[in-house]
């Protein structure tokens, strides 16, 4: 699979689609890694896409301000949801760090209603956005004020992945018992199945 670190000296693509970047070389009009960590491939404005290989040290990839990312709501109470974050846009992550959105922080209308319970529940899969890089880089504070940002995936009491009806409904298409979330307005690129 993609995820899987290119071993030392492996055929990574032909000259001719790339360019060879950092940790590759080209040899009879290919490129190989010329170290064992992730393959990363960079769109250049000049064409063709620059290839490179980093360590696995050098790898890993952190939530910073600004970022979307995708997480999965572990808790909520009437202040805050505390979530998990998975993947930082559609990269994942290869160890979990932690994420809390606020109350304040849900939607960017009438914050004063919001109430937590009403926007997410455990399990969800929220899309939101980094606001700033809490303490000791373990608890990120992340905000879904945005149309495109909330819940993205929710299933319902009976286990069934829930429709969105309208930016504060889901459905569960099998009871059709309806939810209150707050519910993103899903563009399709960072859609996760």
């Amino acid at each position: 699979s993609a995820l899987d670190p290119p071993p030392l000296g492996e055929r990574l693509c032909s000259a001719e689609e790339a360019t060879a970047g950092s940790g590759t070389y080209t040899r009879h009009g290919f490129i190989f890694s010329s170290l064992a960590g992730c393959l990363e491939k960079r769109s250049e404005d000049s064409g063709l896409p620059v290839v490179s290989v980093v360590r696995d040290a050098e790898s890993q990839l952190l939530p910073d301000v600004g970022a979307v990312v995708t997480c999965k709501v572990c808790s909520i109470n009437s202040r805050f949801a505390k979530v998990h974050i998975l993947y930082v846009g559609s990269t994942p992550l290869k160890s979990t760090f932690r994420g809390t959105i606020r109350r304040e922080d849900i939607r960017a209308t009438e914050k004063d209603k919001v109430e937590v319970y009403k926007s997410f529940r455990p399990g969800d899969i929220v899309l939101a956005k980094v606001i700033s890089l809490g303490d000791a880089q373990s608890n990120y504070l992340l905000s879904t004020a945005e149309n495109e940002l909330g819940v993205v995936v929710a299933r319902s009491e009976a286990g069934v992945q829930m429709v969105p009806i309208s930016w504060c409904e889901m459905q569960c298409p099998r009871t059709h018992t309806k939810d209150f979330r707050k519910v993103a307005r899903v563009q399709p690129q960072f859609l996760q199945t």
